[in-house]
C-alpha cells in the first residue's frame, strides 16, 4: 500500500532549555516562517521564566524536570504527528526537510525509524554516511546515529511501548548513549530502522562528547555496555582502549585508570538499576 503523507503529518519535537521566546526560533528556518510547521517545544526551565506561544501550530510544554532524555520523552508523549522529527533548539533545517523526510516514509512505510544526513556550518557532511539507502540498520551502524538525525513512526513508536532511558542523555548521569540505546531497544523488538542518505538539517560540529572529559567518557561507556547487553563486555571496554591509544585519543599510561573508570560505570549502573 502507497500511504501519502502530507506537511501536517510532519511534527518537530524541539528540547531546549530556559526560554521565554519564541524567538531561537527563527534561524532554525531561515527559508519559512516557524509557524509554517507544526512544532512541539519542551522548555525545560522554571517558574519564573515560562515560555508561550501565540501559534496555533507551535505548542509549548513548560517542564520543571532536568535532562535531555526527559525532555524527549514528554514531547513524544504529547506529540500529534504521525511522522516525528527530534530536534535541537540551534540546528537549521533545509528548505525540502519535509519533502524529504515524507518521500523516505513512503519508500519505507514500515520503518519505525528512519535516519537521514546532517551537514555542519560549513555545509560538509556532519561525518561519513552510507552512499545508498538501506532498509535494515545493522547493531554498529546504529552505535554512531545521532538524535538529530532520527524521524519516527508515531504509531509504531506507540505500539513499542519504548521511550528514552532517563539515566542516560544530558541532564542524566550518565550524559551520553541516549539515543544508541532507544535504537537498540527497537531493533530487539525486530523494529524496522532505516536510513536515507538526503540532507535535513545542518548544525554545529561541536557535540556533547567534545565537552565530557576522558574518563568521563569510560565511565560513561562502562553504563552504556551494560545497559544495552553487549555480551564479553570486558572485551568491548579493552577494545575503545586500543582504539582510543591507536587513535592517540589517550595515552597509553591512562588506560589503566580509563579501565577503572569504566568498572565503576558498570558498578553504578547496576546500583541505579537493581
Amino acid at each position: 500500500m502507497n500511504i501519502r503523507y502530507t506537511k501536517e503529518a510532519v511534527e518537530i519535537i524541539i528540547a531546549t532549555m530556559n526560554r521565554d521566546s519564541l524567538d531561537f526560533l527563527i534561524p532554525m528556518f531561515p527559508f519559512a516562517h516557524f509557524a509554517d510547521f507544526s512544532i512541539l517545544i519542551v522548555n525545560q526551565t522554571h517558574e519564573n521564566a515560562i515560555l508561550t506561544s501565540d501559534f496555533p501550530t507551535v505548542k509549548v510544554i513548560n517542564s520543571f524536570e532536568i535532562g535531555l532524555s526527559k525532555s524527549r520523552n514528554l514531547g513524544l508523549k504529547n506529540s500529534r504527528g504521525e511522522i516525528l522529527i527530534l530536534a535541537d533548539d540551534d540546528e537549521v533545517f533545509q528548505p525540502d526537510f519535509i519533502e524529504t523526510i515524507v518521500a523516505a516514509y513512503e519508500l519505507f512505510p514500515d520503518a519505525a525509524v528512519i535516519s537521514f544526513q546532517i551537514e555542519n556550518e560549513n555545509r560538509k557532511l556532519f561525518k561519513k554516511y552510507p552512499k545508498k539507502s538501506q532498509m535494515f540498520l545493522k547493531p554498529l551502524t546504529l552505535f554512531s546515529v545521532m538524535s538529530i538525525e532520527i524521524t519516527i513512526n508515531k504509531a509504531i513508536l506507540d505500539a513499542s511501548g519504548i521511550e528514552f532511558d532517563t539515566h542516560f542523555g544530558l541532564g542524566a548521569i550518565f550524559e551520553m548513549g541516549e539515543e544508541t540505546i532507544f535504537l537498540m531497544d527497537l531493533y530487539r523488538q525486530q523494529q524496522q530502522i532505516s536510513f536515507v542518505p538526503k540532507v535535513i538539517a545542518s548544525h554545529t560540529d561541536k557535540t556533547t562528547t567534545d565537552k565530557v572529559s576522558f574518563l568521563q567518557r569510560y565511565y560513561i561507556q562502562g553504563a552504556f555496555l551494560k545497559r544495552i547487553g553487549m555480551s564479553n563486555w570486558i572485551f568491548r571496554v579493552l577494545q575503545k582502549v586500543f582504539y582510543d591509544v591507536k587513535q592517540k585519543k589517550i595515552r597509553l599510561k591512562e588506560t589503566p585508570k580509563a579501565i577503572q573508570f569504566a568498572f565503576n560505570g558498570r558498578k553504578n549502573y547496576l546500583e541505579i538499576t537493581q
